[in-house]
């Protein structure tokens, strides 16, 4: 790959936040029936994808995704293009594009799956690789947890994660950093050459919360919405969710530290205790005199 032109922009740092995971369905004789070309063994309907967050386009810094299946499955390597997807996309209305790198499959297994991502040329970044379990049956910590995902119908096993560019060339800082806008609203520039309106953004690639009260998100830009809704699990509100749960998991983590050193301490003190000489009985001291 030849190297990109132009310079870093030093100091600088810009994430792209996206979601990444499986879905999965059990077929059933009332909403969700096998079809007649399924292997009468399949149990599930499933989908690994990578997307982003809040369905926003993630194609002009993810160029290419790799999913590897397990060996079984029939061309069990899958490669897709964000250029071939672009081109299926045209002429179709904006609810039937396809915004994310998606396989369907079905099965009776689950299995781990290696993903491996290929970003635009100008990033000059090596493909990363994340690894992810197929989940075809309901989890969680609890039992209750469990119980819930399975009156859902669908088995979710989705993860988001932040892509890092950090000092990116010149170029490629302009694709990140220009053509930000509403979704659904046409691009006002040509294919990331940045031309289009810039949304202000930090260091840290962050170009603010969502504002309104849907918490709508913008087109190339690093927000996320404000609350969970169906169909969107990520959230400022997961966020601070996520951030009370680890505050309890702390103060109750401290509660059981003290406990455990108050009962070293008791446990020290009685060892103490036990090694310190004994006292002389009376008896002892009486045969002493005497003799």
């Amino acid at each position: 790959m030849a190297p990109p032109a132009g310079k870093r922009v030093k100091g600088v740092q810009i994430y792209r936040p996206f979601i990444y995971g499986t879905t999965a369905r059990p077929f059933n004789d009332t909403d969700h029936p096998r079809p007649a070309h399924v292997p009468a063994d399949h149990t599930h309907s499933w989908q690994v994808f990578v997307k982003g967050v809040d369905d926003v386009d993630i194609f002009y810094w993810l160029r290419r995704v790799q999913f590897k299946l397990h060996e079984s499955i029939p061309n069990h390597l899958r490669t897709l293009d964000a250029e071939t997807i672009q081109r299926e996309n045209e002429g179709r209305p904006a609810a039937q594009r396809q915004r994310a790198f998606v396989v369907d499959e079905t099965g009776w297994g689950e299995f781990e799956i290696t993903i491996r991502l290929y970003y635009d040329a100008r990033a000059a970044e090596k493909p990363q690789t994340l690894y992810h379990h197929l989940r075809l049956h309901p989890y969680g910590r609890t039992e209750l947890e469990k119980q819930a995902m399975g009156r859902g119908g669908e088995v979710l096993a989705w993860a988001y994660e932040e892509q890092l560019f950090n000092e990116p060339f010149e170029d490629f800082y302009k694709v990140l950093t220009t053509g930000a806008r509403d979704k659904g609203a046409p691009a006002t520039g040509g294919k990331g050459k940045g031309k289009g309106k810039s949304v202000a953004q930090s260091s840290s690639g962050e170009s603010g919360t969502a504002a309104g009260g849907a918490g709508e998100v913008k087109e190339r830009s690093a927000m996320i919405p404000l609350s969970n809704r169906p169909g969107q699990p990520f959230s400022h509100e997961t966020e601070q969710l996520e951030l009370k749960r680890l505050r309890e998991a702390g103060l109750k983590v401290n509660e059981m530290v003290l406990a455990v050193t108050k009962g070293v301490k008791a446990k020290e003190a009685e060892l103490a205790e036990l090694k310190r000489p004994a006292a002389p009985s009376s008896s002892s001291i009486s045969n002493t005199n005497a003799a």
